[in-house]
């Protein structure tokens, strides 16, 4: 399996602890995103990609990555896709992966939050949703098409929350501390701090949507 992990910009002291004492674990190819790209190269990580304008690096840090890095892509600053959209895109269709983690992504600008939270919204990338996640120290969001998914428990996270990132028609929410009746909503709604009951998976089932399933730990 082809494990590709995508750093973007966001602040290092967000990123999990198995990335800084191990960065090179489940991942098979590291793709740096603008300054991601250095802050890999300062983790002693070459990326097979980076992608950006490389607009928040000085002409220095610039140059270190275009000395390390084979696979050099720039984009404008100018530009209708982000340079997360790129690199994303970049993962599935230039690298062939098979699941995508995002690290880097949370933190600093919430613009920028936002939007790589609602990068599964867009229609080019709904077929990629089930593969992609996105990570940080303290939380994990996976992301599930319908019609039925399990949602399974994670030892190190106690709760988990369920956003519709599009409109949905059916979601019900099963074998978890607060069930949910079949709802339906024209505008994103989020159900936080539910909880799993034991090793139990949670059992979500709806006919139309995305939903962003996140996992969180105090």
């Amino acid at each position: 399996m082809k494990h590709v992990g995508l750093m973007l910009g966001g602040p290092e002291d967000l990123w999990p602890d198995q990335l800084v004492s191990d960065i090179d674990a489940p991942i098979t190819d590291w793709v740096g995103v603008d300054r991601g790209s250095l802050r890999l190269l300062q983790q002693d990580v070459v990326p097979v990609m980076a992608i950006g304008d490389y607009d928040s690096m000085v002409p220095a840090e610039r140059h270190r990555v275009e000395h390390a890095v084979k696979d050099m892509r720039y984009s404008v600053p100018e530009k209708d896709d982000t340079d997360s959209e790129l690199a994303l895109q970049a993962a599935f269709e230039d690298l062939r992966a098979d699941e995508v983690s995002i690290f880097g992504a949370t933190g600093g600008r919430l613009d920028h939050l936002l939007v790589n939270l609602w990068l599964m919204a867009e229609p080019r990338f709904k077929e990629y949703a089930p593969h992609v996640a996105i990570v940080d120290r303290q939380n994990l969001i996976r992301f599930f098409l319908p019609p039925a998914q399990l949602v399974f428990p994670r030892t190190e996270y106690k709760y988990v929350g369920f956003v519709n990132l599009t409109p949905v028609t059916d979601f019900t929410i099963r074998n978890a501390k607060y069930p949910l009746a079949p709802f339906a909503s024209d505008y994103p709604v989020s159900w936080a701090s539910n909880e799993f009951l034991g090793d139990q998976p949670i059992q979500i089932t709806f006919s139309k949507g995305i939903i962003a399933a996140i996992y969180s730990k105090d």
